[in-house]
């Protein structure tokens, strides 16, 4: 030992680690311990009897053995191939130290007084009287192991992962907990709550969760629950793109990237974009069936019933599947909600049930109740309140820091409830509604046209995003000369802008080529179509050759974008079988995660400017210095 304490302290400041590189092939005896005689003479009884009575005379306490020094290695840390392991975690290899065996008597319990701890002659006494004891103790009933001649001691690496004492039963609980684990945060009902109701109802077959489990359990799922939904300044840092849905190459999911989630938390909420662009139809071809300037093409109203019926049928089905989705996965509806453009949609099963409203066939009813448009308004206005607050409060939400083009969503429902309630007769709540969305349509329109340098949200290129201008001029000149009884000049003024609108988004059609297909662009033809039935109306009034072809023309060129969209649709669903790839827009983290060089430089940061390393090494080669 004291060869290799004196070699080692020669190495100085290039030995990595204690007794890393200490030679011990040459030393004989290493690792085996033999018994030897005690070169000290034996005791006499008077010398004993003395020593113990000192002994009596003094506080005694007990010393425990020595327990090992806790090393950073010993904390729950995941293993490198551990799929639970933290993006940017770097694993420390395994150091095997090899130290000769304890001495014999060491893990005794002895009496020590508290002041011979460092003096040399009185632990030299001490364990001469222990040896004594030892001699002189009759023979109990108790049995004493025998010490084998020869010990072998096996050097170890120092452990890494879980602590032994949660080691037991993580182990069982890795694969569960891995397996449904990941999705427990987006659940109405968390695998937690499930075990706590399982419990209640006297079911033992579900084992109850320590605390440690339960924090390792959260850990792996991601984030809990409750207020841990990201804010605004989060989705647009971690998203890109037109409908905030791309992730940015920096950034990193709460669940799996490389498998296919549950349908339900692939199902967006713009899925009811399906909804708008089918009932829009319907209206159209209701309007050319009834309308003068096209009556010279003989449509007949049984288009329109089998459109409708196509569009209350999607719209049973996609509301079937997004009612599942808020009882099974609540937490990502929620997310949904606070994403600055899904928020939007939510307007879009309302507005498409004013469609279905205002595009339902005479044969199904000739006239509707006026409790029915109350019915569908309530929503709206609800929604409106929430929204135009939030855009008016100055916070997070204030409106020249979330707009997009997808805001008009939340305008043009005013306007359709306008023109659905005109339709029935309604004077008082039709004009509130289409003031409200006026007033938000021009404050919307001015933010989105000159484009704030705090608003980064609009993209270079043109996205299918941009139809949306047209859609609030084109149904508010339609419920404006219904709430008017003409299609006097303020109907006039805002047809004519929503025709400028149009024209200028289709002279450059050209940048709207390379876009990748989304469910969402459903949501964007309903402008077009909407654009189709104010020309009708507007000819019906001005009536002639030019006013006649364009709206031939809008109405033609609507139906062929929505039975294009419809096949790609199909392509996509039945072919490619991607229509409903998973949603990142709902799960990315609530803080940025840092990049693994900036958790390297922290590292090496923390590990320079501590010394509690040090101060251990320090410690255990104090220890060992005076056994040279």
């Amino acid at each position: 030992m004291e060869a290799n304490a004196s070699k080692g302290s020669t190495t100085g400041a290039e030995v990595p680690s204690l007794l890393a590189n200490v030679e011990v092939s040459h030393l004989d005896g290493f690792d085996v311990t033999t018994p030897a005689p005690s070169p000290h003479p034996p005791l006499s009884p008077h010398t004993q009897q003395q020593l113990n009575q000192e002994d009596t005379t003094r506080p005694t306490a007990r010393v425990r053995p020595l327990d090992r020094v806790t090393h950073r290695s010993d904390a729950a840390i995941p293993q490198f191939d551990s799929p639970f392991q933290p993006p940017g975690f770097r694993h420390a290899p395994h150091v095997s130290i090899s130290l000769p065996s304890s001495p014999t008597g060491f893990a005794d319990h002895h009496h020590l007084p508290p002041h011979a701890g460092g003096d040399g002659a009185e632990l030299h006494r001490l364990s001469r009287t222990s040896a004594a004891d030892e001699a002189d103790r009759p023979p109990a009933h108790t049995q004493h192991a025998v010490r084998p001649s020869k010990v072998m001691f096996r050097s170890q690496p120092i452990p890494g992962g879980v602590p032994a004492h949660m080691g037991g039963r993580m182990n069982s609980r890795a694969g569960r907990a891995m397996t449904r684990g990941r999705y427990d945060s987006f659940k109405t009902f968390s695998g937690k709550f499930e075990r706590q109701i399982t419990h209640l109802a006297g079911g033992g077959g579900v084992p109850a969760n320590t605390p440690e489990e339960e924090e390792v359990g959260d850990a792996i799922s991601g984030e809990r629950t409750a207020s841990l939904a990201p804010n605004v300044d989060r989705f647009f840092a971690a998203l890109e793109g037109p409908e905030l849905d791309k992730l940015k190459s920096s950034e990193a999911l709460v669940l799996p990237s490389d498998k296919k989630w549950p349908f339900l938390l692939r199902f967006p909420v713009s899925t009811f974009g399906m909804c708008l662009g089918v009932s829009s139809q319907a209206i159209l071809y209701k309007t050319i069936a009834t309308a003068p300037p096209t009556a010279f093409l003989h449509v007949s109203l049984k288009v329109n019933l089998v459109l409708w019926f196509i569009a209350v049928a999607l719209m049973c089905i996609i509301t079937a599947v997004y009612a599942c989705k808020i009882v099974f996965f609540f937490e990502a509806v929620r997310r949904e909600y606070y994403h600055p453009v899904r928020v939007n949609f939510f307007f879009a099963p309302w507005i498409a049930c004013l469609f279905l409203a205002m595009g339902v066939p005479p044969s199904v009813a000739s006239e509707l109740p006026v409790w029915l448009w109350y019915a569908l308004m309530a929503p709206v206005l609800c929604l409106e309140l929430k929204i135009y607050g939030q855009w008016m409060s100055g916070g997070d939400r204030r409106l020249s820091k979330v707009a997009n083009p997808s805001n008009h969503l939340s305008v043009v429902g005013n306007f359709v409830g306008a023109l659905l309630g005109a339709s029935m007769g309604l004077k008082e709540g039709p004009l509130f509604f289409f003031g409200v969305g006026m007033a938000h349509y021009a404050v919307l329109f001015v933010t989105l046209y000159q484009r704030l340098p705090t608003n980064a949200t609009l993209p270079k290129d043109l996205h299918p995003v941009f139809f949306l201008f047209v859609a609030a001029p084109s149904v508010a000149s339609m419920a404006w000369a219904k709430i008017t009884g003409e299609f006097g000049v303020g109907a006039k003024l805002a047809y004519f802008i929503a025709m400028f609108l149009y024209a200028s988004l289709a002279v450059r059609i050209n940048f709207f080529r390379g876009i990748r297909f989304s469910l969402s662009w459903w949501a964007y033809t309903f402008p077009m179509t909407g654009a189709g039935i104010a020309s009708i109306r507007y000819a019906t009034v001005v009536d002639n050759t030019f006013t006649r072809g364009l709206s031939l023309g809008l109405s033609l060129l609507a139906t062929l974008t929505v039975t294009g969209l419809f096949a790609t649709t199909m392509v996509h669903a039945f072919v490619f079988r991607n229509l409903f790839p998973n949603d990142i827009s709902i799960a990315i983290t609530h803080k940025k995660i840092r990049p693994i060089m900036e958790l390297e430089q922290h590292d090496d940061d923390s590990r320079s400017g501590s010394s509690t390393t040090k101060d251990i090494e320090t410690g255990q080669t104090a220890a060992v210095a005076p056994e040279s």
